[in-house]
C-alpha cells in the first residue's frame, strides 16, 4: 500500500510539472518613430507657373477704319516711334481738307469784319454814322472772331484724327501677339499688337488660398526653368491679386526677377520653390495622429521603458501631410508616426527606425 501511494504521488507531481507553462513573453510590437523638434525652416513648397513681360502693352486705333498695313510682326523688336500699322488716311484727309477751308473762311470773314469795325469807328469820331450802326460792326467784328476760334478747334480735331492713321509705338519692345491683318476693318480700341516692354520679367504663378496664408509675402522666390533647372534666378513677390480667380478660386501672384537670364525666354514654363513660415509648435507627419475620445491624441515613447503613452494635443494646423501641435508633446519626446492604430497604453514596443 505504502508503494502504491507513493507511486500515485510521484504521478500527480509528474502530472503538475508536465501540465505547467512558463509566463508568455511580453508583446513588442514594432513602431517608426520621430523625434519631436521645432523646426528651424518652413517646409519647402514648390509652384509652376510662366514667365511674362513685367509690362505689355496692347496697342491699337484711337478711330474705326480699314487697315491697310501691319509693320510689326510676332517676334520683331520695335523701338519708341516706329509705325507699327496704318489704316485707309482718305476719310480722315478729307475732313481735315474741310476744315482747313472752313477755318480760312472764317478768317477772312474776321479779317473784313475789323475793316468794318475800324471805319465805323472813324467815322463815329467824325460823326458821319450813328452809334447803332458802329455797334451792329462790333457784334459782327466780335461774332466772326469767335467762329474763327471755333473753327481753328474743327481743324486741330481733325489734324489729331488724320494722325491716328498712323499707329505707333510708345516705347521699345518685342511684339508677342497681333490682332488684327491688313485689310480688316477695325474698330476703336480693337488690339492690333501686343508689344512686351524691355523693363523686366516676371514669373506669374496661381497659387491656392491655403498656401498664401502660410507663405511670407517677403520671402525669396527661387525660380528656375522646368526643362532646364540649371536656368535659375531669384525673385521678390511683387504682386498680388485682391481676389481669387472665380474658376479656380486661387491667387495670382507675379514674382519681379532680380536678374532676367536670356535662357529664360517669355512664355517660358518655370519652378518657382519657396519655404512655408516657421510653424511655432512642434511639426509631425500626419501619420502620428489619433484620437483620446474626442481630442487628437498622440503616442508617446518612454526611452527608459520603451512603453508607449497615449498624450492629448492641441494642433495648430492639419493638413494631408503634416500637424503642427501647440502643447501636448515636448521637443526631444520620441513620437510614433506608425502603427497608431494597433498600440495599448503601457504597450512595450520596439522601435524600427527614429529621425530627427
Amino acid at each position: 500500500m505504502k508503494s502504491a501511494s507513493t507511486l500515485a504521488c510521484l504521478g500527480l507531481t509528474v502530472f503538475v510539472c508536465a501540465g505547467a507553462s512558463a509566463p508568455p513573453p511580453p508583446d513588442i510590437r514594432p513602431v517608426r518613430t520621430v523625434v519631436a523638434s521645432a523646426s528651424a525652416e518652413g517646409e519647402p513648397v514648390s509652384l509652376t507657373g510662366h514667365v511674362h513681360a513685367r509690362t505689355e502693352e496692347n496697342l491699337a486705333f484711337r478711330i474705326d477704319g480699314r487697315m491697310i498695313s501691319r509693320k510689326a510682326n510676332v517676334g520683331q523688336i520695335v523701338q519708341q516711334g516706329d509705325v507699327i500699322a496704318e489704316i485707309d488716311p482718305q476719310p480722315q484727309q478729307d475732313g481735315l481738307h474741310a476744315a482747313q477751308a472752313q477755318n480760312e473762311a472764317a478768317l477772312a470773314v474776321v479779317h473784313e469784319a475789323a475793316n468794318t469795325l475800324q471805319r465805323q469807328r472813324t467815322l463815329l469820331g467824325q460823326g458821319w454814322t450813328t452809334r447803332a450802326q458802329f455797334d451792329a460792326a462790333e457784334r459782327a467784328y466780335l461774332s466772326a472772331k469767335a467762329e474763327v476760334d471755333s473753327t481753328a478747334a474743327v481743324l486741330h480735331t481733325a489734324q489729331d484724327q488724320f494722325s491716328y492713321t498712323k499707329l505707333v509705338a510708345d516705347s521699345s519692345g518685342a511684339v508677342i501677339a497681333t490682332g488684327a491683318e491688313a485689310g480688316e476693318v477695325v474698330r476703336t480700341g480693337q488690339t492690333i499688337v501686343t508689344v512686351a516692354h524691355g523693363d523686366g520679367a516676371d514669373a506669374v504663378f496661381d497659387v491656392p488660398a491655403s498656401l498664401m496664408r502660410q507663405v511670407a509675402p517677403d520671402s525669396p522666390i527661387d525660380v528656375a526653368l522646368t526643362d532646364d533647372p540649371s536656368v535659375r534666378a531669384v525673385g521678390q513677390v511683387r504682386e498680388v491679386a485682391p481676389q481669387a480667380d472665380p474658376v479656380t478660386r486661387s491667387y495670382r501672384v507675379k514674382v519681379g526677377l532680380s536678374a532676367w537670364p536670356k535662357a529664360m525666354r517669355l512664355g517660358a514654363t518655370v519652378t518657382g520653390q519657396t519655404h512655408m513660415q516657421v510653424a511655432s509648435g512642434i511639426e509631425l507627419p500626419a501619420t502620428a495622429l489619433t484620437t483620446a475620445g474626442d481630442r487628437p491624441a498622440v503616442w508617446v515613447v518612454d526611452g527608459k521603458t520603451q512603453q508607449v503613452s497615449l498624450r492629448t494635443v492641441d494642433l495648430l494646423r492639419q493638413d494631408s501631410s503634416h500637424i503642427v501641435v501647440s502643447r501636448g508633446v515636448e521637443t526631444g519626446e520620441i513620437v510614433v508616426t506608425a502603427g497608431v492604430h494597433a498600440l495599448r497604453p503601457g504597450q512595450n514596443v520596439r522601435l524600427l527606425g527614429a529621425s530627427q
